[in-house]
């Protein structure tokens, strides 16, 4: 592992875990990968749930909070867990439970952690493909193929969204933005017609995608900040911009985008177009939870 001496003490002994946690993780949920025993649940959200998404969650917060007991833990199965230390770690054991389910090999395991509400270190790792990515804030990111060494991660260097891969989660979740349907699909619609490519190899591998230079933006209009908490920190470390529709640096504000930076400034345009609908529907509102219905749908305005 790649650790400048620039990385605090705290922070890499922390990433040197989280590295290890996520590689045990993931090889539990390659234990259940295409498995016929595999038993699915739904939760409350109607969001699907196995055996293998509880174990390596398990095994997170076993190791994670085995080695530095003080720390806070929220992890999508599990819930939250209060701290003293002001480190919080954030995961996902598998990001991307849908693509699992069926065999699909892109599906992730997402490690962050957070100092005082700073993102501080990341690990995206796609346990089917043996690939990782890891990154510690002010020590650059890094990528692993199987045994080989890490070498850096850098995002691409396309200046132009006509030349982009653009990736998405689930480009149908665009009609299930806060902000309503009808502005959620003018804004897909938009950024499909600039890019050059546009595939939905999104969840974790998305953002991976861009952090080593393969895809150039990755947008999200549904995400939990388990899912964007390791997403962050890799890839802005990896040379690339995260920031919410808005342009905010928030992982908390349900929405997403991360882009080679270069780009970026011209896909929040286009989302712009979201921005604008949702302003003329409520007036200059900002304020943080009020709600308001267009032609049947809940519009949730977040300041």
């Amino acid at each position: 592992m790649n650790t400048p001496s620039t990385v605090a003490p705290a922070v890499a002994a922390r990433l040197t875990a989280a590295i290890a946690a996520a590689r045990l993780a993931g090889a539990e949920t390659l234990r259940w990968f295409g498995a016929a025993a595999l038993v699915v649940d739904t939760k409350a959200d109607q969001s699907p749930v196995t055996q293998a998404d509880r174990a390596a969650e398990a095994i997170l917060r076993r190791e994670l909070l085995g080695g530095f007991p003080d720390d806070a833990f929220l992890g999508e199965e599990t819930g939250a867990t209060a701290g003293s230390s002001g480190y919080e770690w954030i995961v996902d054991p598998i990001d991307g439970t849908k693509s699992f389910i069926r065999g699909v090999p892109l599906y992730a395991t997402l490690v962050g952690c957070r100092h005082e509400g700073r993102g501080v270190l990341g690990v995206i790792a796609i346990p089917a493909l043996d690939e990782i990515v890891h990154a510690a804030r002010g020590g650059g990111a890094w990528h692993t193929r199987a045994a080989a060494e890490p070498v850096a991660a850098r995002v691409s260097s396309r200046t132009m969204l006509r030349e982009s891969l653009l990736c998405s989660s689930d480009f149908t979740s665009f009609a299930r933005w806060s902000g309503g349907r009808p502005a959620g699909v003018a804004a897909r619609e938009r950024l499909e017609e600039a890019c050059g490519v546009v595939r939905t190899w999104g969840d974790g591998y998305g953002y991976l995608l861009v952090a080593t230079g393969r895809g150039d933006v990755m947008v999200d209009p549904l995400l939990n900040a388990w899912d964007a908490a390791a997403v962050d920190v890799v890839v802005t470390e990896a040379g690339g911009t995260f920031t919410d529709w808005r342009g905010r640096d928030s992982i908390e504000s349900g929405d997403g985008v991360a882009s080679n930076g270069r780009v970026h400034s011209d896909a929040l345009r286009l989302l712009s177009t979201a921005m604008t609908w949702l302003a003329l529907l409520c007036g200059v509102c900002t304020g943080a939870g009020m709600n308001h219905d267009q032609d049947g749908q809940r519009v949730s305005c977040r300041a």
